[in-house]
């Protein structure tokens, strides 16, 4: 089974948790069997190799995303990078190509396109299967997932079949409607449209050719930022003559609100934090080590990170995005392929963040022009490469990096340390990236 598995936002909708760099489907929030927990990419992933072990999963993603999904799902699935975004017609087209030209798929194999955010069951992932082989099979040319609505919503395009079977003709597409008019298409057997469709390989790279101009995929890439952004309803589905649906009745949530994830949740405090019994519906996330005390509150989440804290009735939490747009500051904590960092203090000429790498990581050995460095080593045992000078450290050692020159930090054991950066010039782009290899 081939799987694209599309990954992007904005990050806006579950604020504080989630930001430009970690989107909702990187949230750990959901508890597992052994008491960790894992994200929605990571549960979503894990989902589809206990129904096919053997599934090759791409990720289409945008490179900001890149670090967290190699630090989540390591290297084995792929991944096809958008340069820039321009909707989901482009990058489903570049993950085509990626698909044929990086990966070897043949053209006739089938490809099954879906969010990564959806909270479903395993009957989900069977469905998907039977949707990869009803496309295989050649009768139409695209083949949507329709999902039983739950309610009139207005958030859904909708799907209207010729007919009541399990697998049919697809007679009309509708927009995204009012609720009175949702629910006139639910009396006419209507589904929603959750973007998960499948199609043969050969057909979406003929589709690609026809309206995109390009060779092939390293020349799509490198062309990415001069297409148009149009999405693949527009510029695909309502345009396909041979396209069918399959119903799908099974568990299916859009996880897009502080409301709707609370609902999945299993426990109602992750974190430091306390609730007395007068509370109730009230869900604490804590990522901060301070602990947050709740009283008396009724259908509230309350959500604490290093990038903020939100005290929201859960209704109300869908309405937080112009909010959200108007807080203007830097990101505090993001996870790379790495490990991760989390910004401790801010100051005019300087920043101090306490960073994260796992055993047997390191990081791109690169220099600052404007900026001098200091690390101090908190716990566990690596080395340093400073200008090609190679040192063993652990807890208590000091480095210094002054501007210009090159280092790197490479974690034998899972290793902490404090980086205070020091300049009047601190940007994320300040950085220059060399081979460590060729330095020696």
């Amino acid at each position: 089974m081939n799987i694209v598995l599309l990954s992007g936002g904005s990050g806006k909708r579950l604020w504080p948790l989630s930001n430009e760099i970690r989107s909702k489907q990187f949230i750990r929030i959901f508890k597992t069997e052994n008491g960790d927990y894992e994200s929605m990419v990571q549960r979503m992933y894990r989902q589809i190799l206990a129904v096919d072990a053997q599934a090759a999963v791409t990720i289409a993603t945008s490179r900001k995303q890149v670090s967290a999904i190699r630090n989540q799902l390591g290297d084995q699935a792929g991944i096809s990078i958008e340069p820039c975004r321009r909707d989901t017609f482009p990058a489903i087209a570049l993950a085509a190509a990626y698909l044929a030209d990086v990966r070897h798929t043949d053209w006739e194999e089938p490809v099954v396109v879906c969010p990564v955010d959806p909270y479903v069951g395993p009957e989900y992932f069977e469905a998907l299967k039977k949707l990869g082989d009803q496309a295989a099979s050649g009768r139409a040319n695209l083949v949507l997932m329709g999902i039983e609505p739950a309610y009139p919503s207005e958030k859904y395009g909708y799907i209207i079949p010729d007919s009541a079977g399990d697998i049919s003709r697809v007679s009309a597409f509708k927009e995204k409607p009012d609720e009175k008019t949702a629910a006139s298409y639910i009396r006419q057997g209507a589904l929603w449209n959750g973007g998960v469709f499948a199609f043969r390989l050969g057909y979406m790279l003929d589709k690609a050719h026809e309206l995109l101009d390009f060779t092939d995929y390293e020349d799509l890439f490198s062309n990415y930022e001069k297409l148009d952004k149009i999405s693949f309803d527009y510029a695909v589905v309502e345009k396909e003559k041979q396209i069918e649906v399959m119903r799908f009745g099974g568990q299916w949530k859009d996880l897009g609100t502080w409301n709707t994830l609370t609902e999945a949740m299993k426990e109602h405090v992750v974190g430091e934090a306390l609730m007395n019994d007068q509370c109730s519906n009230v869900h604490i996330i804590n990522e901060i080590n301070v602990p947050v005390l709740a009283l008396g509150l009724h259908d509230v989440v309350i959500c604490a990170s290093a990038d903020g804290i939100l005290v929201s009735d859960k209704g109300q939490s869908s309405y937080m995005k112009p909010f959200v747009e108007q807080i203007d500051q830097q990101i505090m904590f993001a996870e790379k392929s790495w490990g991760s960092f989390r910004v401790l203090d801010v100051e005019p000429s300087g920043m101090t963040i306490k960073v994260t790498l796992n055993a047997g990581h390191k990081m791109n050995y690169h220099s600052h022009k404007n900026r001098d460095e200091v690390w101090t080593v908190i716990s566990g045992t690596g080395k340093t490469v400073v200008d090609g000078v190679v040192r063993g450290v652990r807890a208590g050692d000091v480095i210094t990096m002054r501007a210009g020159c090159r280092h790197t930090v490479i974690a034998k054991t899972g290793l902490k340390l404090i980086e205070v950066q020091i300049g009047e010039e601190i940007s994320v782009d300040d950085k220059e990236k060399f081979s460590l290899e060729e330095s020696f």
